[in-house]
């Protein structure tokens, strides 16, 4: 697959916002097909890594939806979101190192641990079954800009998860893979099963 060729139609294929905040970068030693490392806050702009003699093996509506959903994924992303976790992972850094500065080792550790367990549940929530799936639904709403369907981006979408696996040489789906899937599938019409409400709000 031609990089001056797909990089530039993938870039064009992004929402307006995506075009702002996330650049396509040509990965080819990277073992998954695509890719977006949790944004940082001191980049301006954030990569979507793709391996294009993988990318290459998928049709192109599921490239295409692919894609979409990992810039869905990346936009989504609220680093400075004022929320429990992210206060508290603040909390927590500026308590230990106001303990540090007085010698208090204790307290130091006990507030450096509060903070790096908040952390963990801000950077969970952001990888969870919620955040996933608001992905996945946003590339669908996406794709009707694109041309596409509702029911047809869902359907792409869908089997691209499937396709990703079968790639990478995975010998299946993980849990929130198969969550993806059957969110996908209902919306596409093709299973009257929805996603149960306890599944969509895990973290």
């Amino acid at each position: 697959m031609n990089p001056d060729v797909e990089l530039p139609r993938l870039h064009d294929l992004m929402p307006a916002s995506g075009r702002m905040m996330a650049e396509v970068v040509s990965q080819p030693s990277q073992p998954s097909v695509i890719s977006a490392p949790m944004p940082r806050p001191w980049q301006r702009r954030y990569p979507v890594k793709v391996n294009l003699q993988l990318w290459a093996q998928l049709p192109e509506p599921q490239r295409d939806l692919a894609f979409l959903r990992q810039v869905c994924w990346l936009t989504a992303v609220r680093l400075f979101k004022p929320d429990l976790y992210q206060g508290l992972t603040v909390a927590g850094l500026v308590g230990g190192l106001v303990e540090l500065s007085q010698l208090d080792a204790v307290g130091a550790l006990t507030a450096g641990g509060l903070g790096a367990l908040a952390g963990v549940q801000a950077w969970r929530s952001s990888r969870g079954p919620k955040a996933e799936l608001r992905a996945d639904e946003a590339a669908v709403q996406v794709a009707l800009r694109r041309g596409y369907s509702e029911a047809d981006a869902a359907r792409h979408l869908q089997a691209s998860i499937e396709s990703i696996a079968y790639v990478e040489g995975r010998s299946g789906l993980n849990f929130v893979e198969l969550i993806r899937s059957q969110n996908l599938r209902s919306l596409a019409g093709m299973s009257a099963v929805p996603v149960p409400d306890e599944l969509r709000q895990q973290r």
